[in-house]
């Protein structure tokens, strides 16, 4: 047997690209500056959990953007029927829509002409061509509104408007590296590296900054066009809803101090045509008082001394050097076309970062370590030529998600270390097999060839429901569960290569040379489980009462005392506070108490030294969260002044509502998506109990969270899915091998095939098991609180997918598949009694 040698060098250059484009990963900037310019320099992105920074998600609020269109339809309805001479008793706004009320029944359709001219063509989607109102009459009465296509329009302008106002306000106050883009319909994600002051970046993002210039009401009272707006000290003015100029005329705006005061100020200027409109305003009311307003609020209401001919003005105020630079930068960049909701806000210390990357690299190199000194033990010397190819796996995967532009989270490190534990299956699926096939008297190259070609076919179905978590996994979730996905479907694919295609050709090759006649695959320890004859059936009725029992409990536990939702379900806050030494937290729980903030909890995690501080859901809107987040702060610091915040979570209800059904959502679909592709792969016994096995097991793994307390967000969405995956792919391996012997023993019993099965790849399910318990056992211990959610229910998941392929999934088969053969059986003999014909007397047999 030969290998081709462009075969050979196809996968040594596929090797070698792979390591230099994942090198810049492992070198430190210094360095790399130095590297040739013609080499890689790109590294993976760092995730805000691992670097430190702020994560924002802000969403248009339609109904306030409907109110500011609607506004500018009301002034430009009058002024279109003023200028056609068409005269109306009024012209109003009804909650959603215009009201025009004609003097004249007769200028109906007139009128109804020229308010269509306001109307604007939809220009992009399905609705392309379609006009934005809806302009409808009877009698004396118009209605102008926005049709449902015209306010998906509005609100997608909007979006677009805001990235680029959102882009312009983040370049001015010098933020480096932002990712700042459109996430669904109507929301934008904002992600700022760094350290950043999460009140300031609310602020700066969430005010839609619309400053426009009014005159006051010379009566000093509310009225008609009259609105009561208030300024920072509660005073109240009658400002007229008449807008003189608006914002849109500044050419710039820029912090300055106060001369004499030395406060600092913001200075700005109009461009020409809104100088001369503010001199012609000024000119006009000398000696009445006109109010600067920004987003409902008055900022000041002085008094017009004298005409204003230089086309600029100050703005002074309560302010401080960081909101005057914010007010500035929010002015320059131009007003928002609607309001933005802050709806979801996390943020990172960088120390907290470090520390996150620190435990996540440790964890993987001893999780690697353990899994390689665990095969080099189960194969002896060919042990190396696997660990090579782990090595080679990980590599490539650094490289692939270099190349693909991917962000490594703290849940993507745990999804490469998973990755590690899942790519040994392969190997150990092969040389299983290859064991087997000498143990049967085949030479190398025969039981090199036959045991890929069988394992092969297992390994396929076995990462293809794996895959099919992790698509679901990306499609549904969001943020590092995302990056977790990409890792492990990353290297699920590349494990496809590393240990199917590389080791293939290696052995071969090592084979070939060595001149190697019998390939004997021997462990370093004598430790052998192969062709032992346990009957595992007998054990049947047993092992689903047990599971049966276990699921009940977890069931029980789920309602009462139920489960540890983290913010991301639940909505509210999280925040997570180091001290410098052993925190009390009864001295934080009795002032924070103090703070009437509703329910607040608290929580050591990692160290001693370590809170977790969780305050429910604020009533009032994202205005009460923000207050909420920086009361907590302020009676941090006051309680110890030592303490440090390193990071936040602050999630809404909208949110948390949606990311709660995504995840419900996610894992019904993945494990309906498994059953499909197990009935088309098998047939429906096997689908049947894979499923009935799969809901045990997640039951089962419900029941964890509950009795452990472990928070239930998220990350522990994305370990029930690839506990899902992992399940499936177990049960999977043992239906192959049932599969294959019931074609090669068609007469014999179906429990007896059953357990011959299990007794055949006994060895397989524990050295699998054994390598992703290794692999994730120190990301469970020293992976820290981000990702213990993950790691730890995936430890004993991996336990109980082992335990539940013999002890559930198989007997549900054996009943089935004995129900299947009796009314088979059945039927045959009904069909052979009903054709004999009645004039051959008495019916006889059939031969079945």
């Amino acid at each position: 047997m030969r290998t081709s040698r462009w075969l050979v060098v196809t996968y040594t250059v596929i090797i070698l690209l792979g390591l230099l484009i994942a090198l810049p990963n492992a070198l430190p900037q210094s360095v790399l500056q130095r590297v040739p310019a013609w080499l890689p320099h790109q590294q993976v992105s760092l995730g805000l959990d691992l670097r430190g920074g702020s994560h924002l998600v802000l969403e248009v609020d339609e109904a306030d953007l409907t109110k500011e269109r609607l506004q500018s339809l009301l002034q430009d309805a009058r002024r279109v029927l003023r200028e056609k001479g068409i005269q109306p008793k009024a012209v109003v706004r009804s909650q959603n829509q215009i009201v025009v009320t004609l003097a004249d029944a007769a200028q109906s359709d007139a009128a109804v002409t020229e308010l269509k001219t306001l109307a604007n063509p939809i220009s992009t989607g399905l609705s392309a061509g379609q006009s934005d109102l809806a302009v409808t009459a009877n009698a004396a009465t118009i209605t102008v509104g926005f049709s449902p296509a015209g306010i998906s329009a509005n609100v997608d302008n909007a979006v677009q408007q805001s990235l680029e106002v959102i882009r312009q306000r983040v370049d001015q106050v010098g933020v480096s590296e932002p990712t700042i883009q459109r996430i669904g319909a109507n929301r934008v994600l904002v992600q700022l590296p760094g350290a950043q002051d999460p009140s300031r970046l609310r602020e700066l993002l969430g005010s839609t900054a619309k400053m426009s210039f009014h005159m006051l009401s010379p009566n000093n009272a509310p009225g008609p066009g009259v609105t009561m707006l208030k300024d920072d000290e509660g005073r109240s003015y009658p400002v007229l809803d008449r807008v003189e100029i608006s914002g849109d005329r500044l050419s710039d705006a820029r912090v300055s101090f106060d001369p004499n005061t030395h406060e600092p100020i913001v200075s700005f200027r109009f461009d020409s045509a809104g100088a001369s409109r503010f001199a012609e305003i000024t000119r006009q009311n000398v000696g009445n008082p006109f109010a600067i307003v920004l987003d409902d609020k008055v900022l000041s209401a002085p008094v017009i001394r004298e005409p204003i001919t230089g086309g600029s003005g100050q703005i002074s105020g309560s302010f401080s050097a960081d909101s005057a630079t914010t007010l500035a930068a929010m002015l320059r960049a131009g007003a928002l076309p609607a309001k933005l909701t802050v709806i979801e806000e996390r943020t990172v210390g960088a120390d907290l970062g470090a520390d996150a990357i620190k435990m996540g690299i440790y964890s993987g190199i001893v999780g690697f370590v353990l899994v390689a000194a665990f095969i080099f033990v189960l194969y002896g010397t060919w042990g190396f030529l696997a660990n090579i190819a782990l090595l080679i796996h990980t590599i490539l995967t650094f490289s692939a998600l270099t190349l693909v532009g991917a962000t490594l989270t703290l849940p993507g490190i745990a999804g490469v270390v998973l990755g590690i534990g899942l790519a040994v299956d392969a190997n150990v699926l092969i040389n299983e097999r290859i064991r087997e096939e000498t143990r049967k008297g085949k030479s190398a190259f025969a039981a090199i060839d036959t045991g890929f070609r069988r394992a092969y076919s297992t390994i396929i179905d076995g990462n293809m429901t794996a895959l099919i978590a992790a698509a679901i996994l990306f499609f549904f979730g969001s943020g590092p569960v995302r990056g977790f996905a990409v890792t492990m479907a990353l290297g699920l694919i590349i494990s496809m290569f590393t240990s199917v295609a590389f080791v293939r050709v290696a052995m071969i090759e090592i084979t070939r040379r060595s001149k190697i006649k019998v390939l004997n695959i021997r462990p370093l320890i004598p430790f052998s489980p192969y062709d032992k004859h346990i009957q595992f059936m007998k054990a049947r009725f047993f092992g689903l009462t047990v599971s049966a029992l276990l699921s009940i409990a977890s069931v029980v536990l789920f309602i009462h005392p139920g489960l540890n939702y983290g913010v991301d379900f639940r909505g509210g806050i999280q925040m997570a506070v180091k001290t410098t030494g052993p925190a009390d937290l009864g001295t934080f729980r009795e002032g924070l108490n103090t703070l009437g903030l509703g329910e607040i909890s608290l929580q050591s995690f990692g160290d001693k030294n370590s809170i977790l501080v969780r305050a429910q859901r604020q009533e009032g809107g994202e205005e009460a969260q923000t207050a909420a987040v920086t009361k907590l702060k302020a009676e941090v610091a006051k309680i110890d002044p030592t303490a440090t915040v390193e990071g936040t979570d602050v999630i809404g209800p909208k949110v948390s509502g949606e990311l709660a059904w995504a995840g419900i959502l996610s894992v019904v679909i993945a494990s309906l998506a498994m059953l499909i592709y197990i009935w088309v792969r098998f047939e429906w016994p096997f689908a049947v109990g894979a499923i009935v096995t799969l809901v045990l097991d997640v039951t089962k793994a419900i029941g964890f969270f509950a009795i452990t307390g472990l928070d239930f967000n998220l990350t522990a969405i994305a370990a029930i899915l690839t506990l899902v995956g992992y399940s499936v792919n177990d049960k999977v391996v043992v239906y192959d091998r049932m599969r294959e012997n019931m074609r090669l023993y068609k007469s014999m019993p179906l429990r007896e095939i059953i357990d011959k099965s299990i007794n055949e790849t006994l060895a397989r399910s524990l050295y699998t098991n054994a390598t992703a318990f290794l692999a994730l056992v120190p990301m469970a211990i020293w992976g820290g609180s981000a990702v213990s959610s993950f790691a730890i229910p995936m430890v004993f998941g991996i336990l109980v997918a082992g335990a539940s392929s013999i002890f559930i999934a198989a007997p549900i088969l054996l009943f089935l598949g004995d129900w299947r053969r009796r009314h088979a059986k059945a039927a045959a003999t009904d069909t052979a009694v009903e054709i004999i014909p009645p004039e051959q007397g008495r019916p006889r047999k059939s031969a079945s």
